[in-house]
């Protein structure tokens, strides 16, 4: 049955709805001048929490790129309007794009070459490089090898260099000692960074290298291919080792002091696991850095670096190391508003 409100009632409720208006009004007031309300569009850029927005482009090489997106989607949680595209085009086709105005951050697995750096001139680039993380390149074989103990510089290069494709085809030809298993190879492309590295340091000369293995920008690609075959073998950075651990083994290489050292964050970190330890770099536009969340990102992979890097599988900067990086980016901030 339908009942109506006497006139008291009505005035009475009429009364309680103006009261909890008044007092939701006051607590929006309060929120607004503390820049803490959930609707307010925050534009504070000081440690009080602001709100970024934009987008931040970036590119390069895949050894660098899981580091760069770790910190991405870390970044994103705090500043869900800015959006980091990270691609893997390798350090080579990352410093093209660039280069060419396309990006603000290129990811590198090894420093920036003079034709490169021509490049960029001629393109209007200036830039920023940041040693961001270190790594270590690891030598891997199949989890059923087990012929090999530690590999010396000289025998990498008898395997990896441009004389021995066609020559040396299987295990025993790297060592008599060594089964006649099929020797197949895997690695990187020529327009990576790593493949880059690798070739300079065992075989005397960045690019030397012999043609006949699986070549991929793709880690994971060379991952399959060790993990395939027998006698298979490959080469790529550490964290990829960590990762893919119950299908190939990390090979120890004997280091400059004739000991045999495994690849490892540890070994990385105090350089005894050489001459296969290397510096990863964020090449950064420096035009880039008029935008405040460019700035925030890059702030942000300094600011937590140790736990992104360990979250990623890479060996976190030294103290000595961020304190350049640091130095470098002030700079750059600076610049940037002056």
């Amino acid at each position: 049955m339908k009942t109506s409100l006497g006139k008291s009632q009505f005035l009475l409720l009429a009364l309680l709805a103006a009261l909890a208006l008044a007092v939701t009004g006051c607590g929006r007031d309060d929120d607004d001048s503390a820049g803490g309300g959930a609707t307010t569009e925050a534009t504070d850029t000081g440690d009080g929490g602001s709100s970024l927005s934009g987008r931040i482009e970036a590119d390069g090489s895949s050894t660098v790129g899981p580091f760069t997106t770790a910190a991405a989607e870390r970044f994103q949680e705090e500043e869900s309007g800015v959006q980091v595209t990270v691609g893997i085009s390798g350090t080579g086709g990352g410093f093209e794009r660039f280069c060419a105005g396309e990006t603000d951050l290129s990811n590198a697995s090894r420093a920036i070459k003079d034709e490169e750096i021509e490049a960029c001139e001629t393109g209007g680039i200036e830039y920023l490089e940041f040693r961001m993380v270190n790594d270590g390149l690891a030598v891997v074989v199949n989890n059923e090898n087990d012929w090999v103990d530690c590999l010396t510089v000289d025998q990498l290069n008898k395997i990896w260099g441009p004389d021995s494709e066609g020559k040396v085809q299987s295990w025993s030809d790297v060592d008599p000692s060594f089964p006649d298993e099929k020797l197949l190879l895997a690695g990187p492309g020529t327009d990576s960074g790593t493949f880059d590295y690798f070739t300079d340091e065992i075989n005397g000369e960045e690019g030397a290298s012999r043609s006949d293995y699986t070549a991929s920008e793709d880690d994971n690609v060379i991952v399959q291919a060790v993990s395939g075959q027998k006698g298979g073998m490959g080469y790529f950075g550490l964290s990829y080792v960590e990762e893919n651990s119950d299908s190939l083994k990390a090979v120890p290489i004997e280091n400059e002091d004739g000991d045999c050292v495994e690849p490892s964050v540890e070994t990385v970190q105090d350089g005894s696991y050489n001459p296969l330890g290397r510096p990863l770099f964020i090449y950064a536009k420096k035009e880039s850095f008029a935008k405040p969340e460019v700035q925030a990102f890059v702030q942000y992979m300094l600011d937590n670096n140790t736990e992104i890097a360990e979250s990623a599988l890479y060996v976190p900067l030294t103290d000595e190391q961020l304190a350049e990086a640091q130095a470098g980016l002030d700079e750059a901030i600076e610049e940037a508003a002056g």
